[in-house]
């Protein structure tokens, strides 16, 4: 479990359809094989490390549903190590699960904030409301606005300087992972089947007939 705090930007070595190598001295200092690292808000698994740097395997699920498989060597990734149970939770709940990656498709400034308003699919804009929470590449933001196919975020200066969306321009993929607590609401307040049905005793091991 991630909070949406970025830790670090680290700079990625080498990239291929399998493997990452990214440098990050910060966040690399006490890693352990098998350690979870989320990057660009998606949870992969630590296999090699230095004081400097780490490795971790990407599967090919991963790259279709993720920016991971853009990215190439120079690129900034955002970094955030698990939440330490009993830690702070500064942002909001995140898993590292990516939902569906979407698109900037326009920012400006309003005085010291940023203003970005990011294009996503239905499957993701249906778990947003105005005040709401979403991961934008790792990033614990504040949903301002929506409409019926983006929303807009407000980024302060710290985030814009500590982050890598200080450096995205419009167009950039941005990975998305909504509230999980929204994905629970809606679940809960969907019509639920009652009684008993046949896939049911069939999946719990009762045979029909």
């Amino acid at each position: 479990m991630f909070t949406g705090i970025i830790e670090e930007v680290g700079k990625v070595l080498s990239a291929s359809t399998a493997k990452l190598v990214i440098a990050a001295p910060q966040v690399a200092g006490g890693m352990k094989p098998g350690d979870s690292i989320a990057i660009n808000g998606a949870c992969l698994t630590v296999t090699d490390f230095d004081r400097a740097s780490f490795s971790v395997d990407v599967m090919p699920e991963t790259l279709r549903r993720t920016n991971l498989g853009l990215l190439k060597s120079g690129d900034g990734v955002n970094l955030e190590r698990p939440m330490a149970l009993g830690g702070r939770l500064g942002g909001h709940l995140v898993q590292g699960h990516i939902d569906d990656i979407g698109r900037i498709v326009a920012w400006e400034q309003e005085e010291e904030a940023l203003l970005f308003r990011f294009e996503a699919p239905p499957e993701v804009l249906r778990y947003t409301v105005p005040k709401g929470f979403i991961a934008v590449d790792g990033i614990s933001l504040t949903i301002t606005e929506k409409d019926n196919s983006s929303f807009r975020v407000s980024v302060v200066e710290y985030t814009r300087r500590n982050t890598t969306l200080g450096s995205r321009k419009t167009g950039d993929v941005v990975n998305l992972e909504v509230d999980i607590i929204a994905k629970y609401v809606t679940q809960f307040t969907q019509p639920q089947t009652t009684g008993l049905t046949a896939e049911f005793l069939i999946e719990h091991g009762f045979t029909i007939g």
